[in-house]
């Protein structure tokens, strides 16, 4: 594909949501998008300039030059698209925080690619296929890139076409309680605790709940607590995790639905009503914990910036 050189001043600005992958049994296939947002605003520099500005959650540790993962994710779209980036001015404010199990990453590479879209001349509109696909060859895996993008609770898969998800409407009384710890944990540390196998007893079990939790997260919330069980992946990582372990067990003892957020250490309550929600927060909290009661997000959204930003 012929690069298309980007006009001097275009700009655009992104908002991208936090998600919750795995959901208990929905093991790299199914995310929730939450009202927790990462925003950026982005201006195509006439000259070879990076600025790159940071403020909110990271801004004493990210990286600003070319190693910051929106830029490097801007780029490689950029090219992907036919879009020729050189000079660029990123402004980012963020409020998801990394290494919780909350998509830190997905969120941003899913900015990235959808600034680098929407940068293209004669795009107006959003493409969450194009997106999707390069968003998730970037983070390597499509659970939280396809919340992300799509919104809502979104299925996704790998398949001989590509990477492909759906997204499903969340029952209106479902209310997402999230319990978030002062600490991170590595993603790749926690991927490193699964075993290579897993007794098939316990797959067909997670096969199950994970189909139970569609239905349960879509129509019928009262199934949610058998819905939210799991065998393939929260035992084996808990072990590295005992404040989320001792955290999420009491919560289920407590006849909360609740599950690790991710590969963790947050957790996450699906709380099928209001009661249930407000049941949730008289839960006793381990010491530099908190607890935020969110919503469920549309998904990435993009907005033209103002000419008095640009």
């Amino acid at each position: 594909m012929a690069e298309k050189a980007a006009p001097q001043q275009v700009s655009v600005r992104v908002r991208v949501p936090a998600t919750s992958a795995n959901l208990g049994p929905g093991f790299d296939s199914l995310g929730l998008a939450l009202d927790l947002y990462d925003e950026a605003a982005v201006i195509i520099r006439p000259d070879d300039r990076v600025v790159i500005e940071i403020s909110g959650i990271g801004a004493d540790s990210l990286p600003r030059d070319e190693r910051h993962l929106m830029l490097r994710s801007l780029r490689t779209a950029a090219a992907r698209f036919g879009l020729e980036v050189s000079g660029i001015e990123i402004s980012v404010v963020n409020a998801i925080p990394q290494g919780r199990g909350l998509g830190s990453s997905a969120a941003t590479i899913t900015a990235g690619v959808a600034a680098a879209w929407m940068l293209v001349p004669g795009h107006d509109q959003l493409d969450c296929s194009a997106v999707l696909e390069v968003a998730a060859a970037i983070e390597g895996h499509p659970d939280n890139v396809a919340a992300c993008v799509h919104g809502g609770l979104a299925i996704s898969w790998q398949s001989a076409l590509g990477v492909k998800a759906v997204d499903l409407p969340v029952h209106p009384e479902i209310q997402p309680v999230l319990f978030l710890p002062s600490f991170a944990m590595s993603t790749a540390a926690a991927r490193g605790l699964l075993p290579s196998t897993v007794p098939h007893a316990d797959a067909a079990f997670t096969a199950g709940r994970s189909g139970l939790l569609v239905h349960a997260l879509s129509m019928a919330p009262e199934l949610l607590m058998d819905a939210t069980e799991d065998r393939l992946h929260q035992t084996y990582r808990c072990a590295a995790m005992p404040q989320s372990a001792a955290l999420l067990e009491g919560l289920r003892r407590s006849g909360i639905p609740a599950v690790i957020s991710g590969a963790g250490p947050s957790v996450l309550a699906l709380c099928g009503s209001e009661s249930v929600a407000r049941h949730s927060t008289g839960v006793s909290l381990p010491r530099q914990w908190t607890r935020h009661r969110l919503r469920v997000s549309a998904g990435v959204e993009t907005f033209p910036l103002p000419a008095s930003e640009a």
